[in-house]
């Protein structure tokens, strides 16, 4: 999976659109090949963007889930230590 991909799911306040926009152009970006299409390529990009923007929100409002939801903060504050206990603080 593409690192710049986040978890989007069980976290309060939830995924916003751009959030999920987001996730969305990385993983045509990552899969196509190309962080920026061609002109001629430009329109099955975004159109894919679209799609797998829309797959997203459908899978994310469909979840369930019993564990109480995630801290945007806490969660980055982890993610922070995780980095620094492997890379060496920054």
């Amino acid at each position: 999976m593409c690192r710049n991909i986040r978890v989007l799911h069980n976290f309060e306040p939830p995924a916003t659109e751009d959030e999920v926009v987001a996730a969305a152009v990385q993983y045509v970006r990552k899969i196509s090949g190309a962080a920026k299409p061609s002109a001629a390529n430009q329109e099955a990009f975004d159109q894919a963007v679209r799609a797998v923007a829309e797959a997203t929100r459908v899978l994310l409002d469909s979840l369930v889930t019993t564990a109480p939801p995630k801290d945007r903060e806490v969660e980055a504050a982890k993610a922070k230590e995780r980095s620094a206990a492997r890379f060496g603080p920054r």
